[in-house]
């Protein structure tokens, strides 16, 4: 655990028990420390059959997973069904970040967190992915309610991870932790379109498995 001052958490109705759909280590770590230090009772739901390729898949999960074991918290291995994905996000493969393919995504990811929340007996279903200052937020929310209406008894946790010092924290925690740095969102078109402005800037491609919190500066 950390040192870190922060406020007691209550999920929705007063719940106290929380699956927590998690895309990556480093986005996780606030929030799995947060609803530790809260009292909460919750388990790490991973589903993200939108990264790409598989080697980068097994990268975050592995890192999810060491930290999940680091914390005794019980940890969901969904189904890597890129497949399905693909086929979802087909005649998207354009569109800008943050826009229609984004959503159909947070849509794929959610809708199986509900369903799994839905059989296992949680009340309550979040996801780490609000932290990250790149991704919208209102968006990310919208798709999170959208997954649990149809669940009588299912609530969508909107709290905002990143207020409070929740973004600082997230960092200092990637690096205590010498968490792997993904450098794109995680899809085959975020890895292509951030090659491309990288390649626009003089700078190499992305190489996987190189990066990480505490050796950022002397591999960048």
């Amino acid at each position: 655990m950390t040192d870190f001052e922060r406020p007691i958490l209550t999920p929705p109705d007063g719940h106290r028990k929380v699956l927590l759909h998690s895309c990556c280590a480093p986005c996780s770590g606030e929030v799995m420390e947060a609803m530790l230090a809260s009292g909460i009772d919750y388990t790490i739901f991973f589903y993200n059959p939108n990264i790409h390729p598989e080697r980068e898949y097994l990268l975050r999960k592995d890192e999810n997973i060491r930290f999940a074991e680091t914390h005794g918290v019980g940890f969901v291995d969904a189904d890597y069904d890129k497949d399905n994905w693909f086929a979802r996000a087909k005649g998207m493969e354009w569109e800008p970040e943050r826009g229609i393919r984004c959503t159909m995504c947070f849509d794929m990811r959610f809708e199986r967190t509900a369903l799994h929340a839905h059989e296992h007996g949680f009340p309550v279903m979040t996801s780490s992915l609000g932290i990250s200052r790149w991704k919208n937020m209102q968006q990310i929310n919208d798709c999170g309610h959208r997954a649990a209406a149809p669940y009588q008894g299912l609530a969508y946790w909107d709290f905002n991870w990143r207020k409070g010092g929740g973004s600082a924290r997230m960092i200092e925690i990637s690096k205590r932790e010498e968490f792997y740095q993904q450098e794109y969102c995680g899809c085959v078109y975020s890895l292509r379109d951030t090659n491309l402005h990288r390649r626009q800037q003089g700078r190499e491609p992305i190489e996987l498995g190189k990066m990480f919190y505490s050796r950022a500066e002397e591999k960048s």
